[in-house]
């Protein structure tokens, strides 16, 4: 019996040791990652494509959400974590390399009835004012999206998810999840909307900038 207890007693520390190692190995892989964005160093930042998502949904005929996402992208951001008012977000986004997990529709969805990527190639948005804080990681910007030959307002809420040096790149890293609303008949890709196939567009992005210095 007491030898019983001796081994339950060795294998409770040596669980506890090994706890304590993999919390302090922790620490010292990433010492100064911060969820404070005023902490956070201020500079030009890439978007690292590695670790970038960019999502969309709309509503199909009031039966279900329809999915889908853009696997090529480009991403800058500039800012002061002192001065997040005149932060400077830019997005270039390739419309071919729209995804829907079904290749012929995606040929379809690249024709002229739809993205017609042969003669609009790309989308861009770009921040141009800051609206409003909602918390102290939560931020909401005004921007200009230029999309399918049109140009208009879209709104874009930030948030803040963390930053500090990514031990795996050893590149300083901030990360950022972001969405927006807007209309795709304003845009003139209206094909299918009074036939109740969705209008507005939700757009989910979930993105790590590196610090376009170099800095580590």
């Amino acid at each position: 019996m007491l030898k019983l207890l001796h081994l339950r007693s060795c294998r409770l520390t040596l669980l506890l040791i090994s706890i304590f190692s993999l919390d302090s190995c922790s620490r010292l892989i990433t010492p100064d990652q911060t969820t404070e964005i005023t902490e956070v160093r201020g500079g030009q930042y890439a978007v690292d494509p590695n670790h970038a998502a960019l999502m969309f949904k709309l509503n199909h005929l009031g039966f279900s959400t329809f999915l889908g996402r853009f696997t090529e992208f480009d991403a800058s951001l500039d800012f002061d974590p002192e001065d997040i008012e005149n932060a400077n977000l830019e997005m270039v986004i390739e419309m071919s390399s729209i995804n829907v997990n079904l290749e012929e529709f995606e040929e379809e969805l690249r024709g002229d009835n739809f993205l017609d990527v042969a003669q609009y190639p790309q989308a861009v948005y770009r921040t141009t004012s800051f609206v409003e804080k909602i918390d102290d990681d939560t931020f909401v910007f005004a921007g200009d999206l230029s999309f399918h030959g049109v140009t208009a307002p879209v709104n874009i809420t930030v948030n803040f998810n963390g930053g500090g040096r990514n031990f795996l790149t050893r590149s300083y890293t901030v990360g950022f999840s972001g969405s927006a609303t807007f209309n795709r008949s304003d845009f003139g890709v209206d094909r299918f909307t009074s036939f109740g196939v969705g209008d507005e567009i939700e757009l989910e992005v979930h993105v790590e900038f590196m610090d376009a210095g170099g800095e580590s």
